[in-house]
């Protein structure tokens, strides 16, 4: 089994273990059979992005102590879903994203010129412009 890649290509890096994020809780945006939320995205949450997923039935900022969950505030990085980061776009609040910690599968939702526009680091294209 080869090594999971991010969407630049690379080897695909931690997105966060404070809090711990993935859908396996293991620090990584990593892919899995099992995962029919595509937890793929890693991004830096936003008081806007928050606000939004609360709204939109995803409460992620409620302490939930018997699920070792603290709850998330801005600044907190975290794996999200791939369609639930594209309706945040659509609504203008998506929150920026680390490109080396976001897992290649989030190209089948999100084309990478997008999330390059959005992207939280400098990260260099595949392409040159």
């Amino acid at each position: 089994m080869s090594e999971p890649l991010n969407v630049l290509g690379g080897e695909l890096r931690a997105c966060s273990f404070d809090p711990l994020t993935g859908y396996r809780r293991d620090g990584s945006c990593s892919d899995g059979e099992d995962d029919a939320g595509t937890h793929v995205v890693c991004a830096r949450m936003t008081k806007e992005f928050l606000a939004f997923s609360l709204a939109n039935g995803n409460d992620l900022v409620t302490p939930r102590p018997e699920m070792r969950f603290r709850g998330l505030k801005p600044g907190d990085r975290w794996c999200v879903c791939a369609l639930r980061w594209l309706e945040a776009l659509e609504a203008g609040v998506a929150p920026p994203v680390v490109l080396e910690a976001t897992h290649e599968r989030a190209l089948d939702l999100v084309p990478l010129d997008v999330l390059e526009r959005h992207a939280l680091d400098s990260s260099p294209s595949r392409e040159s412009p």
